[in-house]
């Protein structure tokens, strides 16, 4: 973070100095690339812009969507099992949203739906239509709440700060459990609870370093892994025995 500070200060400086009228929306992000090495423990983003005048700013972070099975357990025989279960199709892997007043005070429900603004509007469905519906909200408030416990989806949104009448600035904090990927960021600018624009901006997640390469020889060579892993496993057994006969 430190070393983005000055081309921080530099792009906002320009984003200051544009014309009001060029466009409503303009915001970029202190950093698009965030690289996962062996001793990562979460990233601290600046997302920074300008609006050509008065109105409130939503950002909404989304994670790389992925198939995600939700379980519920039950007692069979006096064990607690995996009795049923619920595929949601495109879950976000990480959801964050950050405004500038609250956002139900700035959208109405249907807006927050359309775009997918708060939690409890994210779109979450199973693929199979013929899913029992009334057992959707369950298995659903079961995801999210694995997701907050994890710190993947926030618990309370963030908050945008305006400096000045222009400017804005807010954080995107990203745990050490983020998943890899492309994430997409959207700055909404809303007057008189309306969408006036949305701009995306993209965010990579990455692994780089000895980790990915590990990483990548683990799913791409998933045989030669296992085989590895178990011969490192049996040379480690061995010796073990082998100083423990010393004794």
């Amino acid at each position: 973070m430190r070393r983005a500070f000055p081309a921080l200060i530099a792009a906002v400086l320009a984003i200051a100095c544009m014309p009001a009228r060029a466009q409503p929306l303009v915001a970029d992000l202190s950093q698009h690339l965030v690289a996962i090495t062996a001793g990562f423990t979460g990233a601290d983003i600046v997302m920074f812009g300008a609006t050509d005048g008065p109105g409130d700013v939503v950002v909404v972070v989304t994670g790389p969507p992925k198939p995600t099975i939700v379980r519920r357990k039950g007692r069979l025989g006096g064990i607690w099992v995996n009795r049923e279960s619920m595929l949601f199709a495109d879950a976000p892997t990480f959801y964050g949203v950050a405004s500038s007043k609250p956002i139900d005070e700035i959208l109405s429900p249907q807006q927050l739906d359309r775009h997918q603004v708060g939690v409890n509007h994210i779109r979450l469905l199973p693929p199979n239509p013929e899913a029992r519906r009334d057992d959707i909200p369950e298995f659903r408030e079961a995801l999210v709440r694995a997701r907050q416990r994890d710190g993947l989806f926030a618990v309370e949104p963030g908050k945008v700060t305006f400096l000045g009448e222009r400017l804005f600035r807010a954080r995107v904090v990203l745990p050490a459990k983020v998943a890899t990927g492309s994430y997409r960021v959207q700055v909404l600018l809303v007057r008189d609870s309306q969408v006036v624009t949305v701009q995306t901006t993209p965010l990579l997640v990455s692994k780089i370093g000895f980790s990915a390469d590990v990483f990548d020889f683990a799913h791409h060579q998933a045989a030669a892994y296992g085989l590895i892993a178990i011969l490192i496993a049996a040379a480690a057994g061995w010796t073990a025995a082998a100083a423990f006969r010393r004794i």
